[in-house]
């Protein structure tokens, strides 16, 4: 399926980049532009890997209540929680990307500090109480945005 959304979208940019006229573009390519809310991925992920929402939210250490408007979509995550909820699902570096990238939220950069513990807590699959020591431990800002 990765590979495939991936070649979409190299399809995508260069129909793109080869269009004369940005409206056309634009009108011939409005269903594929279209945005899926976000919690529609969550539900994806819960469906390939029956999980139940609140296992996730369990495990990613987020308040019962507000992960389950996260999951039906009353409220929209920060960057924070969506890594927490990567971690809930238990999901490679790579699947949290593209969780990050569905939420319209900025990637990890191993060239960050925190961004850099974070992409190795998720690596050597770490749990979210793991992940919240090492970052206090390196005196770096929590998941939860408290300081250490």
């Amino acid at each position: 399926i990765e590979a495939l959304g991936a070649a979409w979208r190299k399809y995508l940019l260069r129909n793109l980049l080869d269009a004369p006229d940005i409206e056309n573009f634009i009108e011939c390519n409005a269903t594929d532009m279209e945005d899926v809310p976000f919690h529609f991925h969550l539900l994806e992920i819960c469906e390939h890997t029956g999980e139940i929402p609140e296992q996730v939210i369990r495990r990613a250490g987020i308040e019962r209540t507000y992960g389950h408007q996260l999951f039906n979509g009353t409220r929209n995550p920060s960057r924070d929680k969506v890594i927490q909820l990567a971690i809930g699902f238990g999901l490679d570096f790579e699947a949290t990307q593209q969780l990050l990238q569905a939420a319209r939220k900025s990637l990890l950069y191993p060239k960050i500090k925190r961004d850099a513990a974070i992409i190795h807590c998720i690596h050597h699959k770490k749990d979210i109480y793991e992940t919240q020591a090492l970052l206090e431990t390196l005196e770096i800002t929590l998941l939860s945005g408290e300081k250490p």
